[in-house]
């Protein structure tokens, strides 16, 4: 089953821009939703694909700098692209620090919003594989026993069957089957695999 379709979404309380911006998207078949303050955007639901904003700065109420940080307060990972008519050296710098894709200033060229844009939805294509991928390790992760959790965590400290074996108290014939199982669950075909898994799930080994 493919993902859902990418979006972008327009927060900007000028409405002729807005209509402007949304018009651009579609010609080349982008679907836009578009919001008239900040309040608006965060009364609807996310969209389920890939989504970039594109945000003006200033609006009345909350401002487009403020709610980059809430989303990033509430751990919303969605690519920023900031839109102005009137930036500064220190608006700009701000943006940019909370992980913004683009910060553009009115009047802009249509490729360069275009640009943004694609790289912001490429950006979140990336972490949203990512997340699924991660998941999916949980997932297998959370199939393995106890026991064989803990030689997995031997193993990737690059511990030897014997060893392991000496460590836990369990014959080198049983490590090896565990060893076998765990490798088969985890869906890894080689140690350094198996290792990357580890670090990819942060889950901590023996010390030396």
């Amino acid at each position: 089953m493919g993902e859902a379709n990418p979006s972008v979404l327009v927060i900007d309380d000028d409405l002729e821009f807005r209509d402007s911006v949304v018009r651009l998207l579609r010609t080349v078949g982008l679907p836009a939703l578009q919001f008239s303050s900040v309040p608006d955007f965060l009364k609807a639901d996310p969209p389920d694909g890939p989504t970039c904003l594109v945000l003006d700065v200033r609006m009345p109420g909350r401002s487009g700098l403020e709610l980059q940080r809430d989303l990033a307060a509430a751990n919303r990972q969605v690519p920023i692209i900031f839109i102005t008519a009137h930036a500064d050296v220190p608006m700009t710098v701000q943006a940019m620090k909370g992980g913004a894709i683009e910060f553009l200033t009115k009047p802009f060229r249509d490729q360069d919003l275009l640009d943004a844009v694609e790289a912001g939805l490429t950006r979140d294509r990336a972490r949203r594989e990512s997340e699924r991928t991660l998941a999916a390790l949980r997932e297998r992760f959370d199939t393995l026993s106890s026991r064989e959790r803990d030689i997995m965590l031997y193993v990737v400290a690059g511990r030897l069957n014997k060893q392991i074996a000496n460590e836990i108290g369990i014959a080198e014939s049983t490590v090896k089957v565990h060893r076998t199982n765990l490798m088969r669950k985890m869906k890894a075909r080689s140690l350094p695999e198996l290792s990357r898994m580890a670090d990819a799930l942060n889950v901590s080994r023996p010390r030396e």
